[in-house]
This record gives structure tokens, C-alpha cells and sequence, in this order.
């Protein structure tokens, strides 16, 4: 694996840049704000615990750095939808901090993030998955999107 900081520290770790980086930036105020920032978050959450509930559903490992440990190749449900739901539900909680702390700089750095996680989490992942699932996980790779 070429990222050793679990997924979830990187998510708070932006999470917090976004929230005192607010004074770099200009700031966007719109009256429905809070409700969709609550909307955003909550189908982050959401899509995170549908997804973790897949995992432990198949009894498949849920660990980010440990990806060969994989038992099950979880292709259904929410993961019908994504290839990584755990990573979309993540970038959707940065949104929701985003929209209600730090628009404009909340997308860069939420972009950022997706970069991030997609070079160093995601594309290890899929290379441990081929190895693990060859044929089964390419077929998976053409009928699903990374993300959504």
C-alpha cells in the first residue's frame, strides 16, 4: 500500500483544514444553507454505513490498509453504484463541511482529497483486488464507476 494514514484520519484531517481555512477564502452565504449542508451529511453517513454494512455482511475485512486480507468481493448493493462507497461517503461529509463552513475553499480541498485517495488508497486497492479476484474484479472494474 502507498498510503500508511488510514482513510478515515485523512477525511478529519481535511475536514479540519476546510473548517479553519474559512477566513482564506471569500464567503458564501445562501439561505438554504443548512439544510443542505444536514442533507449532504446525512447521505454521506449514510452511503459510509451502507457500505461498512456490506462489508460485515459478507464477513469481509472493512481495514483500508489491509486490502489482501479481502475475503469477499462485495459487488452489489451500494456497491453496484460505486466501487467505493466508504471513499464517496467520505468526500460527501467534506461537502457537507464545505457548504456550510468553506465553500470555495472546502471543494478545492475535497477535490484535493478525492486526488489524494484516489492515487494513494484507491488504485493500491485495485491492484490487490486483481490479485485477489482477477476475473471477477475486472468485470466488476468495467460494470462499475469508481466513484459514482
Amino acid at each position: 500500500m502507498n498510503n500508511k494514514i488510514p482513510p478515515p484520519v485523512v477525511t478529519l484531517i481535511c475536514g479540519i483544514i476546510i473548517y479553519f481555512s474559512r477566513s482564506l477564502f471569500p464567503e458564501i452565504t445562501f439561505q438554504s444553507i443548512n439544510i443542505i449542508s444536514v442533507l449532504i451529511l446525512l447521505t454521506g453517513i449514510g452511503t459510509l454505513l451502507t457500505a461498512a454494512s456490506s462489508f460485515k455482511k459478507y464477513q469481509t475485512t472493512i481495514n483500508p490498509l489491509q486490502p489482501d486480507k479481502a475475503t469477499h468481493l462485495v459487488v452489489s448493493g451500494i456497491f453496484g453504484i460505486s466501487r467505493n462507497p466508504m471513499y464517496l461517503g467520505m468526500a460527501l461529509i467534506l461537502l457537507a463541511i464545505s457548504v456550510k463552513f468553506n465553500l470555495v475553499g472546502g471543494i478545492i480541498i475535497t477535490f484535493t482529497f478525492i486526488s489524494f485517495i484516489t492515487k494513494f488508497q484507491i488504485i493500491p486497492e485495485e491492484k490487490a483486488m486483481m490479485k485477489l479476484f482477477a476475473d471477477e474484479f475486472s468485470h466488476y472494474k468495467k460494470q462499475t464507476r469508481r466513484w459514482i
